[in-house]
């Protein structure tokens, strides 16, 4: 399976070889859709953090006699039923990441990229490289592809600092390298562009 190599004007300047194994391949949505929760589990911080009667800070001193004033029988200010009294069953610090099996992983991951080559989001770009970062060089790499209002994601197979400092102040690009591909920004992306030694590399991790 071969697809077209362009430069950073959008002029072809040859093919890439695409591994079936990678590109042509069919997923079910649960999958993908088991592996984007994972992500998104793995991502949160778990910070939320409530405190408990026992941990907030009052008088424990019974607020009126146990008998003879027609009242609730109340203990200490420090109950949930009082302002500034403790949460019941509140959230604390937690982990929320799981594991999931590293073949479920790849194969949705092999999924998404053959669904965005099928549907035309993916485009196979040669390397490239700017002699200093610029954002202004940035910007007219996305218009000559007419994505500078998209969401695009970046993909790249060595880290190339020039690069990723041009697309960073971009609120809408992302930019990734082959080993931190994953199947939840590959999808939030309008359009994908993969370096040819990128893809190379892709072939070779997943085929």
């Amino acid at each position: 399976m071969e697809a077209n190599v362009v430069n950073i004007k959008k002029e072809n300047v040859g093919t890439v070889q695409l591994s079936d194994a990678v590109f042509n391949t069919e997923v079910k949505e649960h999958t993908v859709w088991e592996v984007i929760k994972w992500q998104l589990a793995s991502r949160r911080a778990g910070t939320a953090s409530t405190k408990t009667r026992a941990e907030v800070r009052g008088s424990r001193r019974k607020i009126l006699p146990q008998k003879g004033t027609g009242n609730a029988r109340h203990g200490d200010r420090k109950a949930n039923i009082f302002v500034g009294g403790g949460v019941v069953h509140g959230p604390h610090p937690r982990d929320y990441y799981y594991a999931l099996p590293k073949k479920v992983r790849k194969k949705a991951l092999k999924g998404v990229l053959s669904m965005k080559l099928r549907d035309g989001e993916l485009t196979v770009i040669e390397d490239f490289t700017f002699d200093e970062p610029k954002t202004k060089k940035a910007i007219e790499v996305l218009k000559n592809f007419d994505l500078d209002k998209a969401k695009v994601l970046l993909v790249l197979a060595e880290k190339d600092m020039n690069v990723i400092k041009s697309f960073r102040n971009l609120p809408k690009a992302k930019v990734l390298l082959v080993e931190g591909l994953n199947t939840y920004d590959i999808l939030n992306a309008d359009h994908v562009l993969v370096t040819k030694s990128a893809v190379e590399k892709i072939n070779e991790r997943l085929g």
